[in-house]
């Protein structure tokens, strides 16, 4: 390894240290954090104990220490965590996964191994646990009672505010070097792998990758990459997850002038963007940040947009932690990540932010490229804009 190399990854390994809070000692302290969030779940609901499966309440339980994802696609993982109102915690692994779960996962976390037959159903090692007594879970099992954790995900720790931080910064420098490296002739497919390596290559998961070129940016609202060939416009649009927790962003490159059509919605993609930003705070629900979007659309001359594709919501341990829609009661806390994601015919505005202390601050910047300025009441919010070239 050369000494520049040998350089880079101290480097990183500072940075980790230093901004994510990774150490055992400060992921046992948001693990005792979250507790009582369980706890209050567990007697409201008259509950012996909670069996978590999904990937994303596994690495909130957990301050994003147990990566057990195998298949990447898969909602649950290969082990799960049973957690008891008396404060016991249980970790259920097949055979064939016990000895890295015990060394690489769950190593000082507390949590006591419960190891099965690859083949067996973990529901029997529950129940030898817990004898009697109603059981709750985040997935669907006979004779379990089904909860909902996500209002439990908030508000955000320190910590996870920490990682939020180190995730976006790096996601968004890998999106700004892939999208300069860009070039006519570059299929859908490469564009993908243009800004999936670096983010793989620090242990980043790309989640989303829906790289776009030309007519299919116009056309489609996800436009899955499919191969087309870049010709004059190309977008990036990526989420990305380590420790559990994911971000957003979307970035775009014209080689040439854009069209006036486009530099227009793009202008009026801020400016909703913008609002939403201003008027996320906690106590805010999302059938009043729908309607937030829906009247920012009509005052740009873009009235309807809103109709055409969801505006985004709140990011955390998965895309979107709900949406804003016409009739939603969802509520912000005091503390959360968004990511609203505004279109209008080929421009879209996204980006992750974070609500704290009654105050937005946009976590995936990106200096290096054009940027628009929106003042709402003397706060300025910030918009990528198009990249020409």
């Amino acid at each position: 390894m050369s000494s520049h190399t040998e350089q880079t990854v101290s480097d990183n390994d500072r940075e980790i240290a230093e901004f994510t809070a990774l150490g055992t000692e400060s992921r046992i302290a948001e693990i005792d954090e979250k507790w009582p969030r369980i706890a209050e779940l567990l007697d409201r609901r008259q509950l012996s104990g909670i069996l978590l499966r999904r990937h994303e309440n596994i690495a909130w339980a957990t301050a994003g220490a147990v990566e057990a994802r195998v298949a990447i696609p898969s909602e649950t993982a290969v082990t799960s965590l049973l957690l008891l109102r008396d404060g016991r915690k249980y970790y259920l692994a097949p055979n064939n996964e016990a000895a890295r779960l015990a060394d690489e996962e769950f190593a000082g976390l507390g949590y006591e191994p419960v190891i099965a037959s690859w083949y067996e159903n973990d529901l029997n090692a529950v129940r030898r646990i817990v004898s009697d007594g109603a059981i709750g879970t985040d997935s669907t099992a006979e004779g379990l009672i089904s909860i909902n954790l996500a209002p439990l995900r908030t508000p955000l720790t320190a910590g996870e505010i920490a990682r939020l931080h180190w995730l976006a910064q790096h996601t968004a420098d890998a999106t700004i070097t892939a999208l300069t490296e860009l070039k006519p002739g570059m299929t859908e497919f490469e564009m993908s792998a243009a800004v999936a390596a670096p983010l793989i290559a620090q242990g980043i998961l790309p989640t989303v990758l829906l790289m776009a070129a030309d007519n299919r940016i116009y056309k489609y609202k996800h436009a899955v990459s499919r191969g087309a060939v870049l010709d004059r416009y190309g977008m990036l649009n990526l989420c990305a997850r380590k420790w559990g927790l994911a971000v957003s962003i979307t970035r775009f490159v014209h080689f040439g002038p854009p069209p006036q059509q486009l530099v227009d919605a793009f202008a009026a993609c801020a400016v909703v963007n913008a609002r939403l930003l201003h008027a996320s705070r906690a106590g805010a629900t999302a059938s009043e940040l729908f309607t937030v979007a829906k009247e920012a659309y009509r005052d740009t001359g873009f009235a309807g947009e809103e109709e055409l594709h969801h505006q985004g919501g709140p990011i955390g341990y998965i895309e979107r932690e709900w949406v804003a829609t016409p009739a939603g009661n969802q509520t912000l806390t005091a503390s959360e990540a968004l990511a609203w994601n505004p279109s209008i015919r080929g421009a879209k505005v996204e980006d992750t932010a974070l609500l704290q202390n009654g105050s937005i601050d946009v976590l995936t910047k990106t200096p290096s490229l054009p940027e628009m300025q929106i003042a709402i009441e003397g706060v300025i919010y910030p918009a990528a804009n198009v990249l020409i070239r």
